[in-house]
């Protein structure tokens, strides 16, 4: 049995639906059973539960063998880091004595230690804590998703304009949550005493430019990138609904993100394009 944590969200669900395809049995954690009738038509058991319930989690952890674990976003009008720490915390506790024999973890490239600098942060914390328990631990670094530009497709389809804080032509590793998805179940699969940590990006490197002539092509029309100015990053993240405190620390993330750091040039490659992904966001949005 595999327990897929933040198994409902584009990631984990990918990781769910791989090993379900390949007859594995599957148990998605969610604390919200809205999906549940779906999943178990799909053949997976389904477990309801708050991550930051540690003795429930440690619980349905007990009913596998591994488990893929992912730090779900916090509420972007929350203290994310704080609360994202926090959901690491649980995650660790709940591992122990779980009797779990591996596990795989999502995290990012460019983690690091430090604060105020988002996932960058949080993320290597996981990966800290995994490194000093027993249980065997495969990690992967993950691209910049391709799914964060899904919220542009409304404004770009509308007013043909990109908003965008990276610099226009900022050629950055990019990645499907699918060829994620794929990856991590392959690293469920190996053996137990197979583990390591994977970067893992796209076929190619993609810029803001790129992005927008993806757009462009998909839509049929111009489309302009529009670069938001540094100075006004944590302005722009507050109307979206941050709070001041994940305005700062995703714009602080935004930075590091923009200035380095080196990306690995052996990661993993999947094999959905940028294109081709716009292209289906676009379809399914019409």
């Amino acid at each position: 049995m595999y327990i897929i944590v933040g198994g409902t969200g584009r990631v984990g669900s990918a990781v769910a639906k791989t090993l379900l395809d390949g007859g594995e049995a599957v148990t998605i954690v969610t604390r919200n059973s809205e999906n549940a009738g779906a999943w178990r038509q799909r053949g997976a058991e389904v477990a309801i539960a708050d991550v930051h319930d540690v003795t429930s989690l440690r619980e349905v952890f007990r009913q596998g063998k591994r488990a893929f674990l992912l730090n779900p976003n916090a509420d972007i009008a929350s203290d994310t880091d704080r609360e994202e720490r926090e959901t690491v915390r649980c995650l660790l506790e709940a591992i122990e004595d779980s009797g779990l024999e591996k596990v795989v973890a999502q995290s990012t490239m460019g983690a690091q230690p430090g604060e105020q600098c988002g996932d960058l942060n949080v993320l290597y914390d996981l990966e800290a804590g995994l490194r000093s328990q027993p249980i065997p631990a495969s990690i992967i670094r993950a691209a910049y998703y391709y799914s964060n530009w899904d919220a542009m497709v409304g404004p770009v389809t509308k007013d043909g304009l990109l908003s965008t804080m990276l610099p226009a032509d900022l050629r950055l590793p990019m990645v499907a949550p699918e060829d994620l998805g794929r990856v991590a179940a392959r690293l469920l699969q190996e053996p137990i005493e197979q583990i390591g940590t994977y970067p893992v990006e796209g076929p190619e490197r993609y810029s803001s430019n790129d992005l927008a002539a993806a757009f462009a092509a998909a839509l049929g029309r111009t489309v302009r990138v529009d670069v938001i100015p540094r100075e006004a990053w944590e302005d722009a993240y507050r109307r979206l609904g941050f709070s001041d405190a994940a305005a700062h620390s995703y714009a602080r993330m935004t930075a590091l993100t923009v200035d380095g750091p080196e990306y690995p040039e052996d990661a993993i490659r999947g094999s959905i394009s940028l294109k081709t992904y716009i292209d289906e966001l676009v379809r399914g949005s019409s």
